[in-house]
């Protein structure tokens, strides 16, 4: 059965559609929550929660994009909101008027595995983490992620640049990083 038969399914409330959708998205849902929350009971309410808003807002779904990327946008951004419920106090910079720079490069030494990518980039600041997450995890780009964090193009443009530095010194202190 094609997805797009599932979904139009879905949309008419049929709960075996609905667990086959289920089944087919879980693991890889749960893996995309577990990048964030790296707690399984979390991770796991996170992915609960989002089913049953992707099917509570099924009739959203226009097929502008896969089923799994809409669905992968919802379980971001509860994950997102679930460590911010955590957050008792933060502090927002106003970034509005900083310069960005351009800087693409990514690169570190062929030896630093992404385990040791990943470990660094849990050290980074929040607001750095979840943009360079976004970005080089989850293959967002500066739109997406800025609808998603609800931030401007400019602030993330400028978070990720920033992330990105100090991901690169977490990395470098490590003795991880290609000094140039």
């Amino acid at each position: 059965m094609f997805q797009i038969d599932i979904v139009e399914q879905c949309k008419r409330n049929d709960r075996k559609a609905q667990l086959q959708l289920y089944n087919q998205y879980c693991q890889g849902m749960f893996c995309v929550a577990m990048r964030f929350l790296k707690n399984e009971d979390d991770a796991e309410d996170v992915v609960q929660e989002s089913f049953i808003k992707a099917f509570l807002r099924i009739g959203q779904y226009k097929g502008e994009v896969t089923f799994g990327a809409w669905l992968k946008k919802i379980v971001v951004n509860k994950s997102i909101d679930f460590l911010k419920s955590k957050q008792l106090k933060t502090v927002e910079l106003d970034e509005v008027y900083m310069h960005v720079a351009e800087d693409e490069d990514w690169s570190v030494e062929d030896t630093v595995t992404i385990n040791e990518v990943m470990h660094a980039i849990i050290g980074l600041p929040e607001k750095y983490r979840y943009v360079v997450q976004l970005f080089l995890v989850e293959g967002y780009d500066h739109n997406e992620i800025s609808e998603i964090l609800d931030i401007s193009y400019t602030a993330c443009r400028t978070r990720l640049l920033r992330g990105k530095g100090q991901l690169k010194e977490i990395l470098k202190s490590s003795k991880y990083v290609a000094r140039s």
